[in-house]
């Protein structure tokens, strides 16, 4: 990857930090008997439900409850957050340190759609993988959907990041795996990065 004329590096969160398989997300809610949970949820589409999570409009609480009602199940809320956890793999330590590393010439943010639910689970897993504060130290700074009101790829999210901290659109690079925000991402004038499956990002920015 061509690295020419660019002082900043954007990454998202899911897929190009954090392993993610939507599918153990969609097999685990199968189990506990909703049928049509692909229907609500997958990486290219989700229904109101999700994007109100994730821009921190509803508490967990009141997500548990509304897919309760809208699945007609019931189900105890620990089953709802170990299947919707489900999709949260590992994160590669190569995939931190690399981000250090460019961090020498580079500024680094992270921007991700994620929820209360997922962070709360990813704090507990860096906590005892021992990797909290080298996560946190590879960003200048680090953007949560549900704390900014606003996910991807909506180009306010975008604008956000640039005004806080005085970026040139040109002169950033956005990492994603979903090519709706890279689209996004784009409107701004931003170099873009769509990491398509089977990519490393340990690959492309050695």
């Amino acid at each position: 990857m061509d690295l020419d004329n660019i002082d900043t590096i954007i990454f998202d969160f899911g897929g190009v930090i954090i392993n993610v398989d939507y599918g153990k997300t969609q097999l685990a809610f199968e189990k506990l008997g909703i049928r049509n949970f692909d229907e609500l949820y997958s990486q290219a589409h989700q229904s109101k439900l999700f994007d109100k999570l994730e821009t921190g409009q509803i508490s967990p609480s009141e997500f548990r409850e509304t897919l309760k009602h809208l699945c007609k199940i019931r189900l105890d809320e620990h089953a709802i957050d170990a299947s919707w956890n489900a999709m949260l793999g590992e994160i590669p330590i190569k995939r931190l340190e690399l981000i250090h590393a460019l961090k020498s010439r580079y500024r680094t943010f992270l921007l991700s759609n994620t929820n209360v639910i997922h962070i709360r689970f990813i704090e507990k897993y860096l906590d005892r993988e021992g990797m909290k504060n080298l996560f946190y130290s590879a960003f200048e700074q680090v953007y949560f959907s549900y704390e900014m009101k606003l996910r991807k790829p909506d180009i306010g999210i975008f604008e956000k990041v640039i005004e806080d901290n005085n970026l040139i659109p040109e002169k950033c690079l956005f990492i994603d795996d979903s090519i709706q925000h890279i689209h996004g991402a784009s409107e701004t004038g931003m170099k873009t990065l769509f990491l398509e499956k089977g990519m490393d990002i340990t690959d492309l920015l050695k």
